[in-house]
């Protein structure tokens, strides 16, 4: 009897060996366009396809060079995923060693960190090239537990000749997204990884619920952060007269005075004290606070002449829009869902209702409540160039959209109707030539 897609990793679970060859037989069909015996789950498939359109080659493993040993030791300096360590090595290292698996943690750009667990497993990784430092992005070697997490934006375990490049074969890995709890920034994603036959279909709910439990202690520690600074700002708020608040370095809001509170301020990329524009605030100065910044509004006009907006959707993970004009130029990278409302408003610039843009997103015109909430959190860095009933663009601002070389990568991650109605339209056309 014919297997559906998903019963693949429970029928693996039972007979590895025997799925392990179902699966090769899959691939080679699919590879060679022939008829294969069962249908690939969605998410593999969706991956093979964008690794056929990106040349990834599946039978010769790629690698790019390692990081060196400072490199490694800086990012994992510089990167949020540090403070969770202790979360992520209580959750899964200790099934991990007795299950034959090891933990790996990488980076937003797919770089390996972090590494532990079985000796034996670790050994057997240095032979698949998953190592410190190593690049494990989707479109450098193949579908895989690090590198599709991260383009999907969602758990996906990979199961034997479910990697693109033949050489992983042998190897079943799970890996979970990591996100910043406060915008949606993918921080990085957690693996676990092992042999062939020490696959178990349990292990992705597993990793996916300590990932989660990750961001709820990243969203814990930024909370108290803020707390903290709210301790310093009361006195100085005190002191003030006129619109003022304090923020900390990413432009989270601490506290305010004279004005109505607001999550957060899109600070330029390079902050420094002086006089400034901020959207949504206006003419101001910023001075350095404790672990934030003092932005004090100045009496002013607010921005002046044609605005140029760049939603830049080119790059597979890494989403932003950027205001080009007024009286300053600023840029704020976007979460997956604010990515896609500003492609779908950007596509259609007479307007959208919150009604439309329910069915856009989630096939359902009912669900306007999600919708007006998003959008209220777009319009607390984008509100002056934007309106509503029904939401859109201002007219007199330029729209620039940045598409991937392949329309057929357009935010791999969005199961929304519209966007992937805007994929599919595609596939019948040719693919650009290389």
């Amino acid at each position: 009897m014919a297997l559906s897609p998903m019963d693949v990793t429970q029928f693996a679970a039972v007979d590895t060996a025997r799925a392990a060859r179902m699966l090769s037989e899959v691939r080679s069909a699919r590879l060679s366009g022939g008829r294969a015996p069962v249908a690939p789950r969605p998410v593999i498939e969706q991956s093979w396809e964008r690794m056929l359109r990106s040349g990834v080659d599946p039978d010769h493993d790629f690698r790019s060079g390692l990081l060196s040993p400072e490199e490694v030791r800086r990012r994992r300096e510089a990167s949020p995923l540090r403070h969770v360590l202790p979360v992520l090595r209580e959750g899964l290292l200790s099934v991990a060693d007795v299950a034959q698996h090891i933990m790996v943690v990488a980076d937003d750009d797919g770089r390996v960190l972090w590494r532990e667990g079985s000796a034996p497993v670790l050994r057997r990784a240095d032979g698949l090239g998953f190592e410190l430092g190593a690049d494990w992005r989707e479109d450098v070697v193949g579908t895989n537990g690090v590198g599709t997490p991260a383009v999907t934006r969602r758990p996906v375990q990979v199961f034997a000749s479910e990697h693109f490049v033949r050489s992983q074969a042998t190897w079943t890995c799970a890996g979970a997204p990591i996100t910043d709890p406060r915008d949606g920034r993918l921080l990085g994603v957690v693996d676990v990884s092992g042999p062939l036959e020490t696959m178990h279909p349990a292990t992705l709910a597993w990793v996916d619920s300590v990932a989660k439990l990750a961001e709820a202690r990243l969203r814990e520690r930024h909370l108290r952060s803020l707390e903290r600074l709210r301790a310093v700002a009361a006195p100085v708020l005190a002191r003030q007269r006129g619109r003022a608040l304090v923020v900390d370095w990413d432009g989270w809001t601490a506290a305010v005075t004279g004005m109505p509170y607001v999550d957060r301020v899109t600070l330029p990329k390079a902050s420094a004290a002086g006089t400034g524009w901020l959207p949504s605030f206006g003419a101001c100065t910023v001075e350095p606070l404790a672990e934030g910044w003092l932005v004090r509004a100045a009496e002013g006009p607010g921005p002046h002449g044609a605005v140029r907006i760049v939603l830049d959707l080119g790059q597979p993970r890494r989403w932003s829009v950027r205001v080009l004009g007024g009286a300053e130029a600023w840029a704020r990278e976007l979460s997956p869902r604010h990515a896609e409302l500003l492609y779908l408003l950007a596509v259609h610039r007479g307007g959208r209702s919150a009604a439309g843009l329910a069915e856009d997103l989630f096939g359902d015109p009912a669900r306007t409540v999600t919708v007006r909430a998003e959008m209220s959190r777009v319009r607390r860095y984008l509100g002056a160039y934007l309106e509503h009933r029904p939401y859109r663009f201002c007219e007199d601002a330029e729209v620039e959209v940045l598409l991937p070389d392949d329309p057929r990568d357009l935010l791999p991650h969005s199961t929304a109707p519209a966007v992937a109605e805007r994929r599919s339209a595609t596939e019948d056309e040719p693919a650009p030539a290389p």
